[in-house]
């Protein structure tokens, strides 16, 4: 079925002219500069957060056996269909990452593991490339020296380095980017990132060698095209690339809120050392029953 929603797709885009008005598209050019202009907020419109890989509705993130096939964990049991999975098509262009070995057995053990391991579970910075298609949106501020992207998740934020800034100085959840133009493609090269970020909430992760090199084009007035190459020898047996587009935020008053996830999760990391510590149990909630 995701396949043939994916031909269609590809038709229709085909049909109307899609892909040739893109190829076309020449994007508004930066004040003062031969750069298209990228200032704008944007949002990716996928389930990418869910599973960076093509894949199928599920009953939860975290599952075990049950007696005719997977049930959600009894962590993620309560969450009924709000902790669902959707369906995706997924954004790996080569449509499976490549693992080594031990990396994707630690990628099936994170999965079974979600609640208790996902940086996003205590509001972790997500780092990139998670950070671009978080179901929240983003905002690039440009000017002709000066690149800077602010996200609404956790108010994480990033600046771009347009001069060569040499090696990341120390690890971060953001990483150290170095930016550059080639054409209308804006490139960012990303390094110096925590280990601990995940690309998703499948488990699929890395290590602190990764570099991610990304390029936003523009191919409309109001989307982007975004890929992002990962290369990582200690994970993955080659570089891979995900791609999807980017969609401006149109609403007249668009703006970034405040999402500052720290306070949300402070009773779940630390409310244990409270005086008198709040009940944790599962054991003293009962499941909804017919009237």
């Amino acid at each position: 079925m995701g396949r043939l929603i994916a031909s269609l797709f590809v038709g229709f885009s085909l049909f109307f002219g899609v892909g040739s008005f893109a190829e076309d598209y020449v994007a508004p050019r930066l004040s003062g500069t031969d750069k298209p202009d990228l200032n704008g907020i944007w949002q990716a419109l996928n389930s990418a957060n869910y599973n960076i890989e093509m894949h199928t509705a599920s009953h939860s993130m975290q599952l075990r056996e049950g007696p005719h096939g997977p049930l959600p964990a009894v962590k993620t049991l309560y969450l009924g269909a709000v902790g669902a999975v959707p369906p995706g098509l997924g954004i790996v262009k080569e449509g499976k990452i490549p693992y080594t070995e031990e990396a994707l057995a630690k990628r099936d053990e994170n999965k079974a593991n979600w609640i208790d391991r996902d940086p996003e579970i205590k509001c972790f910075l997500p780092g990139i490339p998670r950070a671009n298609y978080m179901p929240q949106p983003f905002q690039i501020f440009h000017n002709p020296s000066a690149v800077f992207f602010a996200y609404q998740y956790a108010g994480a934020v990033r600046e771009v380095y347009m001069d060569d800034p040499g090696e990341a100085p120390v690890d971060s959840w953001m990483g150290w980017s170095a930016g550059s133009w080639d054409g209308d493609t804006f490139v960012v090269e990303v390094t110096g990132q925590y280990a601990d970020t995940w690309f998703d909430r499948a488990g699929n992760h890395h290590s602190d060698q990764m570099k991610v090199t990304e390029r936003f084009t523009p191919m409309s007035p109001n989307h982007l095209m975004y890929e992002a190459t990962i290369e990582d020898p200690q994970t993955f047996t080659e570089p891979w690339t995900i791609s999807m587009p980017l969609y401006r935020r149109m609403e007249e008053n668009a703006q970034l809120m405040e999402f500052r996830c720290v306070e949300f999760v402070e009773e779940l990391m630390y409310g244990q050392w409270r005086r008198n510590p709040l009940p944790v149990s599962y054991t003293h909630l009962t499941l909804p029953t017919k009237a």
